[in-house]
């Protein structure tokens, strides 16, 4: 009986060894189980959620009075007896972000016939949004795009022709046609441009009455290319 008690011992003993071994060995396999687990759920789409790209801001945070973006000695001479010589503003409620000016005159030489001539520019700014990844850049890229197909599907124009208007802003596109209206033919000169966030779109037309010539569309279009290039270049004093 003595000698029996030791013996028992010894086999407890031995039969707690693998019970031991093998709740360790749960215990390890749990906690590699956790880091496999941990890391998976890192690496998982719902874990990394891509956040915004960061966008650049805005080049242009505001853009410049219309009716001060051409110089009056070149509307004196694009648009000679100019009615209102300060030119008038178009409505806007965020003129911030888009506004116009335009100017008409006629210039009445009784029999020998008159010239009308219109000039009208307009501005468009596009911030950067964040939210959407999207700089103010490429929505003005956009932009720019949808205002040359504008022009170029003018109701009622024809002989409609484009083609790159070199050394204004960034990018710009020269697009001209003719349109009867008030029963004259008038010649159209449009030039979009785009200087970082900002579009310009200036349009200037003129038709002759009572006999006159109608204006050249050549020397329309290159009095208009010289116009945007003050438009353009206000853009940049305005954010100075």
């Amino acid at each position: 009986m003595h000698r029996s008690a030791p013996r028992l011992t010894r086999i407890l003993a031995c039969a707690a060894v693998p019970v031991m071994l093998v709740v360790a060995g749960c215990s390890s396999d749990s906690a590699g189980d956790t880091k496999k687990d941990s890391s998976s759920s890192a690496s998982s789409p719902d874990a990394q959620k891509q956040k915004p790209a960061t966008v650049a801001p805005a080049k242009y945070s505001r853009l410049p009075e219309p009716c001060k973006t051409i110089s009056a000695k070149t509307i004196e001479q694009l648009v000679p007896e100019t009615k209102v010589k300060s030119g008038t503003a178009g409505n806007s409620t965020d003129t911030a972000n888009r506004g116009s000016c335009s100017w008409n005159g006629l210039d009445d030489n009784g029999v020998k016939g008159s010239q009308y001539r219109w000039l009208d520019v307009s501005f468009l700014r596009y911030a950067s949004e964040s939210s959407l990844g999207v700089s103010g850049e490429k929505r003005a890229e956009d932009s720019y795009a949808k205002e040359i197909s504008k022009a170029k599907s003018t109701e009622g124009a024809k002989n409609v022709r484009s083609s790159p208007a070199t050394g204004v802003g960034e990018a710009a596109t020269a697009v001209g046609y003719e349109l009867k209206k008030t029963g004259e033919d008038f010649t159209y000169a449009t030039i979009v441009a785009r200087t970082g966030n900002v579009v310009i779109t200036l349009t200037y037309n003129g038709t002759g009455y009572a006999g006159a010539k109608s204006p050249s569309a050549s020397d329309l279009m290159e009095d208009a290319v010289t116009a945007t290039k003050e438009a353009v270049a206000s853009v940049t004093a305005a954010n100075k």
